[in-house]
């Protein structure tokens, strides 16, 4: 049987396989570090799950550097307004260094009194510390290659930031083997690696997207309005990323009372499901960029059309990742330890992981679309709704002391509420805003 794609799938498809293979970098690069570090030993793999959960909180708070550029730029060129599309690029940019260097110095002196929080073992903590300590110098240049790479979405150059992050991750992984065994620095050595790796990655992305501005004739220089601008449209892009970190965070929380062996079958789990999360959400760029193209070029009814075709493919997607994950269950935990009460661990927390994709592939995708129309506000406010939904959740699996893969069945729920919200809103014509405001 031979597949049809028709125009509006070939321009979806266009744009998504290379973002698919840009986003899952990123996690890559987690994935990598967690290989490595988990068979040095199971703490310094729990030092990571903690390490990691708030490195990843702070990038995350920050996505909006990438999602609500993405769509500015692209609503302003649908209006045909390039040289405006590069000075909102622009102001994204130095919002992100700005952003990044007041996160780095939180991260890097406050290290102790963030990881002491989670309540881990003395040896676990140590270990944490130092991963974030030598990593937070790489927060900046992570927000620099959000921004960046939302710039370069909205002007659909998917290719550079493509081919920028496989270079990164090529780097990473050589520098973390050398470093970690090859120089026996342990957990230091990962961060170090990785840090190195992100830095290169966002000098090269900054590089192109200042030269685009300055091909425009846009200004380069930071533009007090323009950065207060950025800032203010992703305020509720914030909140919704707030309460999805809040979630991870919670979950942190409540692995950390179970011991060592879970909190490092936690960590394998996370990055499994990151790996997941930006392979699904390979579409949802999709979204956000054809969505604000189009609304800015007031076509509705395209904008609706091309939001059904993108379900679809969202929820094909995740039938594909549920069985390729199930298929993977019996090896892949090896992959990341050679503890074996950690490997059992693992095993649970993914079969309900894979079962929870179809259902993400469609909140994915309904979240790029509505962050592409500029919805901000409405998803702040269903993220507040299904954090208060999934807290009580996780709640009853610490006081129950149900264990890991019953919270990962909590996580779920979460994500079903999620996908409810979206669905309603998209149901509706309320977030089809046109213009390129």
């Amino acid at each position: 049987m031979r597949l049809h794609l028709d125009a509006r799938d070939r321009e979806i498809f266009r744009i998504a396989v290379p973002a698919f293979a840009a986003l899952v970098s990123e996690p890559l690069m987690l994935a990598a570090d967690t290989a490595i570090i988990g068979h040095l030993g199971t703490d310094p793999l729990a030092g990571l799950a903690i390490a990691s959960t708030v490195l990843q909180t702070f990038v995350g708070l920050c996505v909006f550097l990438a999602y609500g550029t993405t769509a500015s730029v692209g609503r302003h060129i649908g209006a045909g307004d390039l040289r405006g599309a590069m000075a909102s690029g622009m102001s994204g940019l130095w919002l992100a260094v700005l952003i990044g260097a007041l996160a780095a110095l939180l991260a890097g002196a406050g290290a102790s009194i963030i990881v002491g929080a989670f309540g881990p073992s003395d040896v676990v903590a140590d270990q944490a510390v130092t991963y974030l300590v030598w990593a937070a110098p790489g927060i900046p240049a992570m927000l620099v290659v959000l921004a960046a790479t939302g710039v370069l979405r909205g002007l659909q150059d998917l290719k550079t930031p493509l081919y920028t992050v496989i270079v990164a991750n090529v780097v990473n992984v050589i520098l973390n083997l050398v470093l970690v065994y090859g120089l026996d620095m342990g957990i230091r050595g990962a961060a170090i690696g990785t840090t190195v790796a992100q830095l290169g990655s966002g000098l090269f992305l900054g590089y192109v997207v200042v030269r685009a501005v300055r091909a425009q004739r846009a200004p380069v220089r930071p533009h007090r309005a323009g950065i207060h601008e950025a800032a203010r449209a992703g305020v509720a892009l914030v909140v919704r990323t707030l309460t999805l970190r809040a979630a991870l965070l919670i979950a942190t929380a409540v692995v950390a009372t179970m011991g060592s062996a879970a909190l490092a079958a936690h960590q394998v789990a996370v990055t499994i499901v990151s790996i997941l999360a930006f392979a699904l959400d390979a579409i949802a760029i999709a979204g956000q960029t054809l969505t604000g193209r189009s609304l800015g070029a007031g076509d509705v009814s395209g904008t609706r059309a091309t939001t059904r075709r993108m379900i679809g493919w969202g929820v094909a997607s995740g039938v594909v990742a549920t069985v390729l994950l199930l298929a993977s269950v019996p090896w892949l935990p090896k992959l990341f330890t050679s503890d074996p009460d950690v490997q059992h661990l693992i095993v649970g927390a993914l079969v309900v992981i894979a079962l929870t994709q179809p259902v993400s592939g469609v909140v994915f995708v309904l979240d790029g679309v509505l962050i592409g129309a500029g919805d901000g506000a409405y998803l702040a406010w269903a993220g507040v709704v299904t954090l208060i939904a999934y807290a009580p959740l996780a709640v009853a699996v610490w006081m129950l002391d149900a264990g890991l893969t019953w919270l990962w069945v909590a996580y779920a729920g979460f994500m079903l509420a999620r996908m409810v919200t979206l669905v309603l809103r998209e149901r509706t014509d309320r977030w089809m805003v046109v213009g390129a405001v």
